[in-house]
């Protein structure tokens, strides 16, 4: 009633829209407008007004219906997950991509986190900062991205899984591939939810880098969760207790694989060539397999049953592998390092001083068979008339 005695408000507050906050739907519109100019309106009110003045369109002619999934009854019996790639500092930084780990019964956002590009390390990384927080799920579901299900699992070699389900299995946690997009709705329209939401947040907060935005994710979660979470059917939370010491959960969120170690105490691991120091247990392993523990942030380890063996390494060319598949969601970022590989790769030479000062090296002279009779033979005298 207020509104339509008051038409000036109107024209108020739909200048603030036009100027500052084009993009914005009508609900997150009114929370600017009272937070940042003090200004109340109410939620239909003003998306009438936007309307009318041509700054929002409805959705419902672009929505396609999809059958409904009845949520889990519990809260973390089934968790959500997914990697949402966007700009989501717009202009003012690099495209990234956002973690998002859902709850299936509330809907409340229970991790988020910007990395560079879905990766096993940087799911590594969040799924760490999850257990941390709040214990560990009944089970997580994805969709098919290679982080989680292995494309071919006829391949030799290899146990059929991927690091992220292996560790994942270590504790406890069941992992589950949707079959479309549809099927994980939730962490879907959690998405474009973000895309819409946080981009405009972390604008008004001036945020434009991962460090930055990651700093704001926590504070966004809980006003986030406040808002838009429901109350699960039943009231249990069943969350178990992480029941591992930090050093333990390091050891389980890294890639591991198993090598051969040859004669010669050498083995190869991505690229490179690692040889053992020689030692009482090191000379024994000839024949024998070791496991490479390769951390995110410290360098790997060798170790057998338990042990770490001290090591040197022999790099090779370090690049992106040649054809290799690259997903739509990792382009960027693989096109980044590329870049600046191919950036190192052709730096200019150094010089030395031997050579800033026109020193050629002098090619080696080749003799036939009879060369020292060549040498030892009196030089011949020219006979002139």
């Amino acid at each position: 009633m207020g509104e339509r005695l008051t038409p000036g408000v109107c024209e108020y507050a739909l200048e603030f829209v036009r100027t500052r906050y084009a993009d914005f739907g009508p609900t997150l519109a009114i929370e600017v407008l009272l937070d940042k100019h003090g200004l109340k309106v109410g939620r239909e009110t003003l998306r009438t007004w936007m309307v009318e003045d041509g700054l929002w369109l409805s959705r419902k002619q672009r929505r396609s219906f999809h059958q409904p999934r009845l949520r889990r009854e519990s809260y973390g019996e089934l968790v959500q997950i997914d990697g949402s790639d966007h700009r989501w500092f717009e202009q003012r930084g690099e495209p990234c991509t956002l973690l998002v780990f859902v709850d299936d019964a509330t809907s409340k956002l229970m991790q988020l986190r910007f990395v560079p590009s879905e990766s096993t390390d940087s799911y590594f990384g969040a799924l760490q900062g999850y257990l941390n927080d709040h214990g560990c799920p009944v089970a997580f579901y994805s969709d098919k991205h290679t982080v989680f299900r292995v494309n071919k699992p006829d391949a030799k070699g290899g146990s059929g899984m991927t690091q992220f389900g292996r560790a994942l299995a270590e504790l406890n946690i069941e992992i589950l591939c949707a079959n479309s997009s549809q099927a994980k709705g939730r962490v879907e329209r959690a998405n474009r939810t973000l895309q819409d939401r946080l981009v405009k947040e972390l604008r008004l907060a001036g945020v434009s880098d991962m460090a930055a935005g990651n700093m704001f994710l926590p504070g966004f979660v809980k006003q986030f969760n406040e808002k838009f979470s429901v109350l699960a059917a039943k009231a249990e939370n069943v969350h178990r207790r992480l029941n591992v010491q930090a050093s333990r959960l390091a050891d389980i969120l890294c890639h591991r694989e198993q090598r051969h170690v040859g004669q010669q105490l050498t083995l190869a691991y991505d690229r490179r060539q690692i040889i053992l120091e020689r030692s009482d247990l090191a000379d024994k392993l000839a024949g024998q397999y070791v496991e490479i523990y390769d951390f995110a942030d410290r360098p790997l380890e060798v170790r057998w049953k338990g042990y770490s063996l001290p090591y040197r390494v022999f790099s090779k060319d370090q690049r992106v592998s040649h054809t290799a598949i690259v997903e739509n969601k990792r382009l960027s970022h693989a096109l980044a390092t590329v870049k600046a590989q191919q950036d190192i790769k052709h730096m200019p030479k150094v010089m030395t001083n031997s050579a800033k000062g026109g020193y050629k090296k002098r090619p080696r002279q080749l003799y036939g068979p009879d060369y020292k009779a060549e040498i030892e033979a009196p030089p011949a005298v020219e006979m002139t008339a």
